[in-house]
């Protein structure tokens, strides 16, 4: 909102100043501020309400020391979070933007699925709260979603690398990636495609249709029975890891905030025509953006973090942990740097390894 008034401002009044908010870097700096101060500040009182409304967990005693004394810590601290990061996002970023309308919506949806597992557990006391099949319901149609949005919107493009002999133009501005020639190098017109980035390997770009090498030059219009099953795993995947990672106070926070300053360089980099091209990265048109909305989430994870680690003041519950992971899933995906998933999200993966195979070893023993 911030965006338009000061970009008005700057065009009727030339109004002094109101020129730094086109630019990303600036955008993306008060965010992470305003995520940290509503995180810390407002959180206290977050806390304190949800004290007064006696939210607190429940623990079952299985004899670990310390384990007890969690009981009675307010949950649904995830609230926090979720408020730190859509109202800054509100703010600074461009709400007329693709990306960050899906990152609002996969914000929302899975703070909501969240939200009603926690108050189930809570204020209906049934332990089990939300049954597992409709959170992976839910995660499933948020994938749908986002897979849908990348294979058939038309501002979801990318643009190719091709050489070039003649230098056009090098006047590419920060929340520009859209001209044509950097360098040496010159870039195609805007396409749609399902390319992603294979880390670690020279000339890292691989398209989903080339699956269905077998169907010839029709593949990419039946693609999407590849690439949006692929979607769906990776979102309920990594949000459901993430959720049991919220286990040890700080934990998830803690490793969401790495993982998202990671996405936030991915981000921008992508975005950018000549660090694009310098770094042999995608150029991805608009995609900059997301800049604003992970600066946001970085600053709220740590400042959540000041509450949540260790002796942990609150718990962000369902509310907090699938979003995050689902957060950084789906942001994952629209910087197609998905593949890097299981890097970034080490912790996640071992974590969500040991579940399965602690539940398998319990079943057949």
């Amino acid at each position: 909102m911030l965006y338009y008034l000061a970009n008005y401002l700057e065009k009727i009044f030339d109004f002094p100043g109101a020129g730094l908010f086109n630019y990303i870097s600036f955008r993306a700096g008060m965010s992470v501020i305003l995520s940290l101060i509503i995180s810390m500040i407002f959180g206290k009182k977050i806390i304190n309400f949800l004290k007064r409304k006696q939210v607190g967990e429940t623990v079952r005693d299985l004899g670990l020391e310390g384990q007890k004394a969690k009981e009675g810590t307010p949950t649904m601290g995830g609230l926090i979070i979720l408020i730190s990061i859509l109202l800054p996002v509100l703010l600074f970023a461009r709400l007329d933007n693709i990306y960050i309308i899906i990152m609002l919506v996969a914000t929302v949806w899975l703070g909501l699925i969240g939200f009603i597992d926690d108050y189930i557990k809570v204020f209906r006391k049934h332990k089990e709260g939300l049954a597992g099949k409709f959170k992976v319901l839910g995660q499933v149609a948020l994938g749908i979603f986002v897979g849908a949005m990348m294979f058939w919107h038309p501002d979801i493009v990318i643009k190719e690398r091709v050489p070039a002999e003649v230098v056009v133009s090098t006047n590419v501005t920060e929340d520009s990636a859209m001209k044509e020639t950097i360098g040496n190098t010159a870039y195609s017109e805007a396409t749609k495609d399902i390319s992603t980035t294979i880390p670690f390997i020279k000339g890292n770009e691989w398209n989903y249709s080339d699956i269905l090498f077998f169907l010839g030059e029709g593949r990419y219009k039946w693609a999407f029975l590849i690439f949006i099953p692929i979607i769906i795993f990776i979102v309920v995947a990594v949000s459901n890891c993430a959720n049991l990672t919220d286990g040890i106070d700080g934990l998830a926070t803690g490793t969401s905030a790495v993982v998202g300053g990671t996405l936030a360089i991915f981000a921008w980099i992508s975005g950018n025509a000549i660090f694009a091209n310098y770094l042999n990265i995608m150029l991805i048109p608009d995609v900059g953006e997301l800049t604003i909305y992970i600066a946001a989430f970085v600053g709220a994870c740590i400042g959540f973090m000041w509450y949540n680690a260790y002796p942990a003041q609150v718990f962000m519950g369902d509310t907090g942990s699938l979003a995050l992971g689902g957060i950084i899933a789906v942001f994952a995906v629209l910087v197609r740097k998905e593949l890097i998933l299981p890097l970034m999200c080490g912790v996640f993966l071992v974590e969500g390894l040991s579940v399965i195979i602690q539940r398998f070893w319990f079943k057949i023993t």
